[in-house]
């Protein structure tokens, strides 16, 4: 599991970067490495993994991403929920954190990849047709729906969990390389507390409030 502040995924961009300076350098002098540099500065901020604070009322669902809230919509049925449920779409842009985080804990029941194409992350059906990675979590109170979706810029969904496995709410499970959007569906007793154009923190902002 990721813990450390840069994801081990983003070393060889890192690397990569560092060694076309050092190349660069010696082709065309000190001024050839400052867009080398840049490059590895950029990934090094790309990969990050920042420290969270995680609230752990059992209630609460907590945002699986970083970014902006594209929509909030109502739906009829989902291949995990199989129930009348809500799903929230977050865009994330580039800047964005690109870590994912489980919105609660639980168990991992539902995985499952999908190949596609690689279209803009803020287009309507990028959910259907790009690639993706779904992950359904259930414990004793709900169940959820989470969905990592590749943007034209992202080439590889990154998972380091499996079926069965036990998440933590707010526990790092994978990333997104690049552009990228993710999905959060809940079912109707849960009560959606942001809305379009909210920026949310991932493991940190509070999406939703278990209804009792």
């Amino acid at each position: 599991m990721n813990r450390g502040p840069i994801v081990r995924e983003g070393f060889i961009y890192i690397f990569a970067a560092l060694v076309l300076a050092f190349i660069c350098y010696f082709g065309f002098g000190i001024y050839g490495v400052i867009l080398p540099l840049v490059l590895a500065a950029y990934f090094c901020y790309f990969f990050r993994n920042p420290n969270r604070t995680i609230p752990m009322d059992e209630s609460l669902i907590v945002s699986p991403a970083d970014g902006t809230v594209q929509d909030v919509v109502e739906l009829e049925d989902d291949e995990f929920l199989h129930e009348p449920c809500t799903k929230i779409i977050i865009f994330l842009s580039v800047f964005n954190v690109h870590v994912n985080r489980s919105p609660i804990a639980g168990e991992i029941k539902c995985q499952k990849y999908v190949c596609g194409h690689f279209k803009p992350a803020y287009k309507d059906e990028v959910g259907f047709e790009n690639e993706r990675h779904l992950l359904g979590i259930e414990n004793s109170k709900l169940r959820v729906t989470v969905t990592q979706i590749a943007g034209i810029l992202a080439r590889r969904i990154v998972s380091w969990v499996t079926l069965d496995d036990t998440l933590t709410k707010g526990q790092v499970y994978g990333l997104i390389k690049f552009g990228s959007c993710t999905e959060l569906v809940v079912p109707r007793n849960v009560e959606v507390l942001v809305k379009k154009g909210d920026k949310v923190r991932g493991g940190e902002t509070v999406m939703g409030r278990i209804i009792e």
